[in-house]
């Protein structure tokens, strides 16, 4: 670690921690988080469990929400084997309302509040909601949906918005348990969470009641997490990190949660302060956002111990921790339906984590060395897989086994088959995929490089190639569409790039409104290059090699890029000017 940066705390005393916390609440028997409530009501009871700008539940209050929540949702027919979708702003009683559907039986789908139209359509299909809960903001996109296709779901409201017999009222139902209530499993599943993957549309993970109790103990115990700690998320609550990790390491500890609906730059530091927050729950592009924002004398007046998140590149680590003063970083890598987790508890600036010696047989994680942008793995003499050498980049692999080691797969079975990889090394083990190229140097650390195959990560989020090559494919006048992300200067993960072929009467306005209204403006392709023809396999399928090395470099081989302006809303043409600016900074993607 750099000299002027802050000592981190020991290492060794994370990990045991972690350890002792995980044993005890395998020791303690409540195999679900929403069974523990009651526990941790009666231990902390009027402290407060869950904050946003719109309401508070203390410990004392979670569980008695739970109960109205789980008594509505029996009345309805809800109960287990029922998936029920989520489909809200963050909000406190976002959490409370899944722990309650969960108390009644159900699993409960977290849908992402940017999907429209097709995607949407596609993660309710896919995860086979019988029912879809909403708020007044998402009523409308949610109207549109059904709309399309009558009876797919039952529509709730949890505010008083469109029909009324769409409408929940918690404070009819009573705050006492369910009589009969249904006993869950450790590995029933508890949620489904969507993730990108490394091809095709968003899958649905399975989310088992295990792994909810595992992240949180073992986030706690790495955060050293305990009651005197408020934690700021501003994390969309649809993602496994700041809507199941933060929240269920923090009511596992007696701490807080503080809420919030989005991040802002300008507010981040004042809440922060005002909020009396000791932890910081980030993504990368969060920070660098802070570090591009004007000075705020809140800034300096935080109190924050510790910045726990993923994605933090090395230099923006180490102006971030020295401009903000921030005493630790906790970087971690995981991946929602991943069997590896890794925990930078050192603080190297870049790296994602390492594995101690003593829990190397709980962590069995291997670089395989490949071909990046095939993803085939490369082969030793005798037909093996190879082992990357130090510094060598391959894609990470985990052993599957039983608890943390299980791999929970998708509701789609074929896609779970996918990510398994079976006769590796010796007949009969099974190893997780994870699609991500890494390398790990001399000292056992690891850093992230890339992701193989078809996704790429921008805005925080995993990006389907394919979800909005058949997107923009689908726009009239387009012939032929390709889709990869470029790098950036100055910008986290990689923007996304459209190539496409057209025929006469094609509209880039056109384009630019049709992307809009079919994709979450982080999926939206930020580049456009008007290909002549588009480079094909044997097979038909598109060749982007070639395309991605070239990036966004205007006018390369004759054929014009163009760029989605922000402050337009259309596709402008990329010309050296634009590229100048973009390269200094003047430009914000």
């Amino acid at each position: 670690m750099d000299g002027n940066l802050p000592r981190p705390i020991s290492a060794a005393g994370a990990w045991m921690r972690a350890l002792r916390g995980i044993t005890a609440l395998a020791a303690a028997g409540a195999p679900t988080l929403t069974d523990r409530l009651d526990e941790l009501a009666e231990r902390h009871g009027a402290r407060p469990a869950l904050c946003s700008e719109t309401a508070t539940l203390s410990y004392a209050e979670l569980p008695a929400q739970r109960n109205r929540i789980a008594r509505w949702a029996a009345a309805q027919g809800i109960g287990r084997g029922s998936r029920v979708g989520l489909l809200m702003a963050n909000s406190a009683h976002y959490p409370a309302i899944w722990l309650g559907i969960q108390a009644a039986g159900g699993t409960v789908a977290l849908l992402n509040p940017q999907l429209a139209g097709r995607a949407l359509l596609h993660a309710c299909r896919s995860s086979e909601i019988s029912d879809l809960i909403t708020d007044a903001e998402h009523l409308p996109m949610a109207g549109s949906l059904l709309a399309s296709e009558p009876g797919l779901v039952r529509l709730w409201c949890v505010d008083r918005a469109g029909p009324p017999e769409n409408w929940i009222d918690w404070a009819r139902y009573a705050s006492e348990p369910l009589p009969e209530r249904p006993i869950m499993g450790a590995r029933d599943a508890a949620l489904l969470i969507f993730t990108s993957g490394t091809t095709g549309l968003p899958k649905a993970a399975r989310i088992t009641h295990a792994r909810i109790l595992e992240w949180g103990g073992w986030f706690a115990g790495m955060m050293n997490a305990t009651e005197a700690d408020r934690l700021y998320d501003c994390l969309p609550l649809y993602h496994s990190t700041g809507g199941v990790v933060g929240i269920a390491a923090m009511l596992l500890s007696g701490g807080t949660v503080v809420i919030r609906q989005r991040f802002s730059a300008r507010q981040t530091w004042r809440d922060i302060e005002s909020e009396r927050c000791t932890i910081f729950l980030y993504i990368g592009e969060l920070c660098r956002y802070l570090l591009q924002a004007p000075s705020d004398p809140a800034e300096s007046r935080h109190g924050l111990r510790l910045c726990c998140g993923n994605g933090l590149r090395a230099d923006v680590w180490r102006r971030f921790q020295t401009r903000f003063g921030i005493p630790q970083i906790l970087e971690f890598y995981a991946s929602t339906e991943g069997n590896l987790s890794l925990y930078n508890v050192e603080g190297q600036p870049g790296a994602i984590g390492r594995v101690p010696g003593f829990l190397a047989h709980r962590f069995s994680v291997v670089l395989i060395a490949c071909d990046a942008e095939t993803g085939e793995w490369e082969r030793d003499g005798e037909g093996r897989p190879r082992r990357a050498s130090v510094d060598e980049p391959g894609e990470a692999i985990a052993r599957i086994g039983e608890g943390a080691a299980a791999f929970d797969g998708y509701t789609d079975p074929e896609a779970t088959r996918r990510k398994i990889a079976c006769d590796v090394f010796v007949p009969g083990d099974a190893w997780f995929r994870t699609g991500d190229l890494m390398r790990r140097d001399r000292a056992g650390f690891y850093y992230f490089i890339d992701r193989l195959g078809e996704t790429f990560r921008w805005k925080g989020e995993n990006v389907s190639a394919a979800e909005v090559a058949d997107a923009v494919g689908s726009c009239p006048g387009v012939t032929g569409a390709a889709v990869f992300g470029v790098a950036v200067p100055g910008h986290e993960g990689r923007a996304g790039m459209a190539a496409i072929t057209t025929q006469a009467g094609f509209d880039a306005a056109k384009l630019h409104a049709h992307l809009a209204a079919s994709l979450p403006a982080y999926a939206r392709p930020i580049f456009l290059r008007l290909c002549r023809a588009l480079d094909r396999t044997g097979t038909f399928k598109t060749v982007t090699g070639r395309l991605a090395r070239e990036g966004f470099a205007p006018n390369q081989a004759g054929e014009p890029v163009y760029w989605a302006d922000p402050a337009r809303s259309c596709f402008r043409l990329f010309d050296d000017e634009t590229r100048a600016a973009l390269a200094e900074g003047r430009i914000r993607l």
